[in-house]
């Protein structure tokens, strides 16, 4: 059991150490939100996608889901509109003032929840990373208590990562970040998010 949750937070942690949209967001809204309370919902709502997903992994039902062709090409489509709507959107807001005041990417809530719900959930290379790897090492155990902490272990890496990424941005953040660099922030997340949305594509219309 000991040696399941090792495996299971190794595992993990390194595949969520690279710098995509879903840590790139919450790194973001981490550094320009003048309270870290206020990023919270990026960090709460990444946690239990996460958490989600590696769940159906241990249960082996993501592996299943990738298979079925329109299911994957729905899910694939609605997030490359999302992220090229949101990208429009965000390179927008660098263009127009806000009472005077330099605008910033530092979401509201309901759009914080939003848009990571979005990377969290929609994007295939996530699934196919994520879930189709901790799914194929978490067969290899036959009985459900090793299973358990397996997902556990797995499931506390996206919790201590995504609070720790955002707690260690703000406070970065509050000493480097000035008004100027808004809107270069703003037009390198647009960037990140067409980005994103052209590989996703990619991504699901390649994947056998």
């Amino acid at each position: 059991m000991l040696i399941a949750f090792i495996h299971g937070f190794v595992l993990s942690l390194g595949l969520i150490l690279p710098i995509g949209m879903q840590n790139g967001f919450i790194l973001t809204q981490g550094a320009l939100h003048r309270r870290w309370s206020s990023s919270l919902p990026a960090v709460v709502t990444a946690s239990i996608c996460d958490t989600l997903l590696i769940g159906l992994a241990v249960l082996g039902v993501s592996t299943v889901a990738l298979h079925i062709t329109w299911l994957r090409y729905t899910f694939g489509a609605i997030g490359i509109v999302f992220l090229l709507y949101m990208g429009w959107s965000t390179w927008r807001k660098e263009a127009e003032p806000q009472n005077g005041k330099m605008p910033s990417t530092a979401w509201t809530a309901k759009r914080q929840i939003g848009f990571t719900s979005s990377v969290s959930l929609l994007n295939p290379h996530a699934l196919i990373d994520t879930l189709a790897v901790i799914g194929g090492s978490a067969v290899m155990y036959t009985t459900w208590q090793n299973r358990i902490a397996f997902g556990v272990a797995s499931a506390a890496v996206s919790w201590l990562w995504f609070f720790g990424l955002s707690i260690a941005s703000h406070a970065v953040g509050k000493v480097v970040l000035k008004s100027s660099s808004f809107g270069v922030l703003n037009r390198i997340s647009a960037t990140m998010m067409w980005l994103s949305a052209v590989y996703l594509g990619y991504v699901v219309y390649s994947f056998k």
